[in-house]
This record gives structure tokens, C-alpha cells and sequence, in this order.
């Protein structure tokens, strides 16, 4: 029989925590070796804050129109008769509920069966720990090869005639803040999500001073054999990549600089519960949360740079779910085990953008997660192959407690979340009427192929800043949508040109002046090939001469100045063939807007 929380009550051990924080695995989750010889009731991945750590607390989502669903006394009512502790309602309408210190792997399991079992329950999860996403590790802008390069950077100076990010706050959901000088000027009211005192290591929990204190442990702190570790400053060093200030003549250059960042810490000594995550989401993004005075610096991208491992949880996706429903778009690491993301969360979560890490050469850097749920690349460096291969950015230099301001470079996934989430905000600023999703397409749309190899996936390619700014801001209303076709034409030998149409509707005015045509073409000799895009019109926009070229296939995008067509109509892609003894297929063609 499970005992009353009240008689086991105390504080998050800081070795728990750690334990869970620290511990790396498989994307399988592991068992505690506490378990009876009877299988637990319900799965491992229910019972767990991290693998191996049992869950002390549990966020239980009640249906719509049960009375614990909006009462806290009802709540804090039905918890009690499942020998649980009412702490709190989370921004999403769930419960926190504590299970109280020490239980084994069969006591929380037999807590979640009950509360499973309760008709009125939607569903009930672990209050998971989640870690930030970055291997720790300029002054000057010539440093960060990861804005420029044209080999591997993300060409953000070419988005900057058009869009700074201007109007738009960007929530770094992390550690919080530590003053720097080179972002002072861009850093506007956020709040300190965290709850628990053994984590928070300020003295106190939830208030509206998100400073960071810094994060050090000691050895065997966060777990046996974990060696110390200083202070990380991580949320400083992701925000100085999004909006650093620029044009200062100091340090480096952020990609959205003219964009606000609001920092709400939600990780601290080890760590992050998922709870104050979730209630960090709500309140970003206009939400509210009980306790917290509402957001007067509602954020319409949110950076989260962080993960830990198993599915995305109801609870979590719930509150992502409602940020995007708001308009918020929202970033996420996709971990940094060298593994597939679907086994780490938030990365495997829907309606967010994952974000997987590229080195120096625009390859998938070592360490970053791959797989079908990640959306884009971006430079995330990799120190491994020269420390100046990373990613510099705002930092401090205190070991522990905050000291004189720095630089250093890092690596991680949570170095490449914050290039696009910058991105976001250069995208937003230019076109504000753009829903997530069309944000999302835009991104994706104007990616190019990544540089270096990817295996396992690393979504859509290398995020392209100049070339998606130039797609949402160009001629007539841009939105990043699509028109496709995908019935294969073939393509005659030394013949007449052949023509594939897509008929495009519900779109104003003219087209962009960066209309892109996707060309997917197989071809045993593309020199012979000549492309052109005709408009509704039936003006002809030449896209590929005939050359010499003896390669195979044309995969590629070409960028159109349309802006004076009209947009609705039917466009053809024109494919002519103009020399022997090849042959070859249009597979398919898109236009994007």
C-alpha cells in the first residue's frame, strides 16, 4: 500500500535530480532495478521523471466538464483520495499533483493506473526533467562563420536589408539571464518559472526576476559519478545568437538584433521540471498562468533549447498546441544523443519546428539527433574539429555565480534552435499576418540542400535566412504556400517541348518577385535541357539554357521576379529536349509564393 504523501514529504533530492538530468541512454527509457517480479501496471516511460529516476509528480489533465478540470478544491480533493498532494493548476487547465519522495517503480505505477482509471481523467503523465541541449565551450563578427559562410552559414546578412526582426519579442524558455552589455538593450521583462527551491537555487521560487544565478554542481551532485560542472549561462549564450546587438562596435552580431528577447527561466541546478516548462509555454505566448501576473511582452517565436528523453506528452503538447493556436511559433532542439528524435522530447513533439545542428562543412554535426521529425538544419558547430568551429556567443565568465561578461563558442542543438528561431522573428517582422504554419512552409520552401551528409534525416535542408526573408516580403502577398504537381510527364528525345500546369487559386494581386519553382527532372544529360516557366499569361520566364553540361537530373529551385503577373491563373513548366540520345522525366514541379 502506497503511504500518504504528507508522511514522505521533502524536498527534490539535488542527486535525483541530477541522476535524471544527467544520465544518458538509449532512446529506450530504463527501469529502476526496484521492481517486483509482477510487471508494473503501466509502462515504464508513465513511472519516470528521467530514466531510472521514479516521478515524484504527475500532471493529470482532467476532461472538459469534469469539476476537477476547472476547481481546485475539487482537484485538490480527488488528488487526496488517490493518497496524492494538490500543488497547483498549470497554465493549461492540468494538475500538478505530488506523490510524495522514495517511491518505487510499483508505487508510481499503481498512482498512474488509478488516476488512468478515472473516467474523468484525460490523461496523466510524469512531471519529466529536462536538460539543456549544448555541449559547452567573439567579440568579433568575422568569428561567426556560422551567419556568412557560404559553405555552411546560414546567409542571414542578405535578410537584413529587409528585415531586423523589428516588433518582434522572442521567448527563451532556459536558464534565464545574466547581464551582458551586448544585449542589455534587447532584453525586456520575462519571469522566473521555477517552482522548486532545490532547483532554483535562488532562494525562493516563481517571481518576475529571471536571472540567472548559475547552474554549477558539484561531483556526485546531479547523480553518483557525475563530475562537477560550472555554470553554463546557456540561456545568455542562445540568446546572444538570436539578438545580440549590432552595429555597436562591439562583440557579435545577433540575426534578429532588432527584435526583444523576454527570458523566462525554467531550468536551474540540474535541470527542469516539465511542469514549469509547460506553464512558461502558456505564459510566452499570451496564455494564462495561475499565480503569475499576465505577460505584457507576449512573444510570438519560443526558443527552447532544451530535451530529455521519451514521447511527447499530452501535457506538454497540450500547452504547444495552445502557444501556436496564438500565433506563436514554436523552436525546438532535437537533442544532442546522436540518436533518432522521436525518442527525445519536446524535439518529437508536433506543431513545433525541430531543429537538428550542421557542422562547419554543412554536414549533420556528430552528436545532433536526425530522423523524419526533424523540420531544418542550422548551424550548430562542432568544437571537436577546432574550437573556433562552434558557435560563439554572449556569455559569462564566473565558474559558478555570475562574473565579468564574456564570449565563448559552444556546440549543441541548442545553438542551431536559436539561428531559427531568429529566423522566425526576421520572417514575422517582414509579414506579421503569417500563421506558424505558413512560417514553417516559408522556412522549409527556401531551404537548400545541406552541404555535407546527413544520414537518418535532417529535414527540409540548410535554413536559407536572405532567400526565406526575400520569399515572404517580395511582390503581392507572400504566405510561403505551395502549388505542386506531381503526374510525371515524359520528356521526348531531341523533340518538342513538353508542358506540366498547376492551376493556382485564392491567392491577391501579383505574384512575389521571388517566386520560387521547385524542378524535380530525371535526365541522363541536362546540358540538353532548356526550362522555362510560363505564366497565365503566356509569358515565358526563361529558367535553364542548353549547355554543355553532362551530369544527370536538375533538382533544384529557381527564383522568378513574377511581381508582374498576376498571381491566380494557370502556370506551365515548359521542358524541351533539344539534342539525341537521351531521354528523361519531369516528376515533379512546385511553385511557392
Amino acid at each position: 500500500m502506497r503511504t500518504s504523501p504528507s508522511l514522505r514529504r521533502k524536498l527534490i533530492s539535488a542527486a535525483a535530480v541530477s541522476a535524471a538530468l544527467l544520465s544518458v541512454g538509449t532512446a529506450s527509457v530504463a527501469v529502476a532495478q526496484d521492481a517486483p517480479a509482477e510487471a508494473a501496471a503501466v509502462p515504464a516511460a508513465l513511472t519516470e521523471a528521467a530514466p531510472g529516476v521514479q516521478a515524484e509528480r504527475l500532471i493529470v489533465g482532467y476532461k472538459s466538464g469534469a469539476a476537477e478540470a476547472t476547481s481546485n478544491k475539487a482537484a485538490e480533493a480527488d488528488a487526496a483520495a488517490k493518497d496524492a498532494d494538490f500543488q497547483r493548476r498549470l497554465g493549461t487547465g492540468a494538475a500538478l499533483v505530488d506523490l510524495g519522495a522514495d517511491l518505487s517503480k510499483a508505487e508510481v505505477a499503481d498512482a498512474v493506473a488509478e488516476f488512468k482509471a478515472d473516467p474523468q481523467v484525460a490523461y496523466v503523465v510524469p512531471d519529466r526533467l529536462n536538460k539543456p541541449q549544448a555541449d559547452p565551450n567573439d567579440t568579433e563578427y568575422a568569428k561567426q562563420w556560422d551567419l556568412y559562410e557560404t559553405t555552411a552559414g546560414m546567409n542571414v546578412p542578405g535578410a537584413w536589408t529587409t528585415s531586423t526582426g523589428t516588433g518582434v519579442t522572442v521567448a527563451v524558455i532556459d536558464t534565464g539571464y545574466v547581464a551582458h552589455s551586448d544585449l542589455a538593450a534587447n532584453i525586456v521583462a520575462g519571469y522566473d518559472f521555477i517552482s522548486d527551491t532545490a532547483v532554483s537555487v535562488d532562494g525562493d521560487g516563481r517571481d518576475s526576476n529571471p536571472a540567472d544565478p548559475g547552474d554549477y554542481y558539484a561531483a556526485n551532485a546531479c547523480g553518483a559519478g557525475i563530475p562537477a560542472s560550472n555554470s553554463s549561462w546557456h540561456g545568455t549564450h542562445v540568446a546572444g545568437t538570436i539578438a545580440a546587438v549590432t552595429n555597436n562596435n562591439k562583440g557579435v552580431a545577433g540575426i534578429a538584433y532588432g527584435a526583444k528577447i523576454s527570458p523566462l527561466r525554467v531550468l536551474g541546478k540540474c535541470g527542469g521540471y516539465d511542469s514549469d516548462i509547460i506553464d512558461a509555454i502558456t505564459w510566452a505566448s499570451g496564455g494564462s498562468v495561475s499565480g503569475v501576473p499576465a505577460n505584457t511582452n507576449v512573444a510570438k517565436v519560443i526558443n527552447m533549447s532544451l530535451g530529455g528523453d521519451g514521447a511527447c506528452t499530452s501535457a506538454t503538447q497540450t500547452a504547444i498546441n495552445n502557444a501556436v493556436s496564438r500565433g506563436t511559433t514554436v523552436v525546438v532542439a532535437a537533442g544532442n544523443d546522436n540518436e533518432n528524435v522521436s525518442g527525445h522530447s519536446p524535439g518529437n513533439c508536433n506543431n513545433i519546428i525541430s531543429v537538428a545542428a550542421t557542422n562547419r562543412s554543412g554536414a549533420k554535426a556528430s552528436y545532433s539527433n536526425y530522423g523524419s521529425l526533424v523540420d531544418i538544419s542550422a548551424p550548430g558547430g562542432q568544437t571537436s574539429t577546432g574550437t573556433a568551429n562552434g558557435i560563439l556567443s554572449t556569455l559569462n565568465s564566473g565558474a559558478s555565480t555570475p562574473a565579468s561578461e564574456s564570449y565563448a563558442y559552444y556546440q549543441g542543438t541548442s545553438m542551431a534552435t536559436p539561428h531559427i528561431a531568429g529566423l522566425v522573428a526576421l520572417v514575422k517582422s517582414a509579414n506579421p499576418a503569417l500563421t506558424p504554419a505558413q512560417i514553417e512552409t516559408a522556412i522549409k520552401n527556401n531551404a537548400r540542400p545541406l552541404p555535407g551528409a546527413c544520414s537518418g534525416g535532417c529535414g527540409a535542408g540548410l535554413a536559407d535566412a536572405a532567400k526565406t526573408v526575400a520569399a515572404v516580403s517580395g511582390g503581392g502577398t507572400t504566405t510561403g504556400t505551395t502549388f505542386s504537381s506531381t503526374t510525371a510527364v515524359a520528356i521526348p528525345d531531341n523533340g518538342s517541348a513538353i508542358e506540366s500546369p498547376i492551376t493556382v487559386s485564392g491567392r491577391s494581386g501579383n505574384a512575389p518577385s521571388t517566386l520560387q519553382v521547385g524542378v524535380d527532372i530525371t535526365h541522363t544529360y541536362r546540358g540538353d535541357l532548356v526550362i522555362g516557366l510560363v505564366a497565365p499569361d503566356g509569358t515565358v520566364y526563361s529558367l535553364k539554357t542548353a549547355s554543355s553540361d553532362s551530369a544527370d537530373d536538375v533538382r533544384t529551385t529557381y527564383t522568378v521576379n513574377a511581381s508582374s503577373e498576376t498571381a491566380n491563373g494557370t502556370w506551365k513548366l515548359r521542358v524541351q529536349d533539344t539534342a539525341a540520345q537521351d531521354t528523361g522525366t519531369l516528376n515533379s514541379w512546385k511553385l511557392t509564393f
